[in-house]
């Protein structure tokens, strides 16, 4: 008589901590997330706001999910996840909702620097809105990275 072999389940890959954090698709995503986010904030910040409602979702987005990016950071660099499958599933949902405020913020942005366009007395200030727009905008596409990554890994 022949004996079935049950073939064993995969095993699911051990979550990062310490210096593999930064060597580990897609956590390597997580310091360009908060580097991208912090020149959002800051470019933002450096401008006269000329429409306080729009930019201060812009600036209420990029330096909240600055924070929160960066304590996650901190928790996959010492290792508090503890291998929990429960980290996966956080880190996923945190970064798909992060990307769809993200984008908003981003067209809000878009939308500010469009409305300010360049007169003689502030070209600086749209340039920065400009940069604004463009780093909101790739920081969105680094948070949609990190949630597809996680999602498919």
């Amino acid at each position: 008589m022949a004996s079935a072999c049950v073939p064993a389940a995969p095993a699911q890959p051990a979550l990062p901590s310490g210096p593999a954090v930064f060597k580990t698709i897609p956590y390597t995503f997580i310091l360009p997330e908060i580097l991208c986010g912090t020149l959002v904030w800051i470019l933002v910040a450096a401008t006269s706001v000329s429409f306080p409602l729009l930019q201060g979702w812009v600036m209420y987005v990029s330096l909240s999910s600055c924070l929160i990016s960066l304590l996650l950071l901190i928790s996959y660099v010492f290792g508090l996840h503890k291998n929990s499958e429960n980290w996966k599933v956080l880190d996923s949902l945190y970064h798909g909702a992060t990307a769809i405020l993200y984008m908003s913020a981003a067209v809000l942005q878009a939308n500010a620097t469009i409305r300010s366009e360049p007169g003689p007395h502030s070209p600086l200030h749209y340039q920065l809105n400009s940069a604004a727009s463009f780093f909101a905008f790739i920081t969105t596409f680094l948070y949609i990275l990190h949630a597809f990554s996680i999602y498919y890994q």
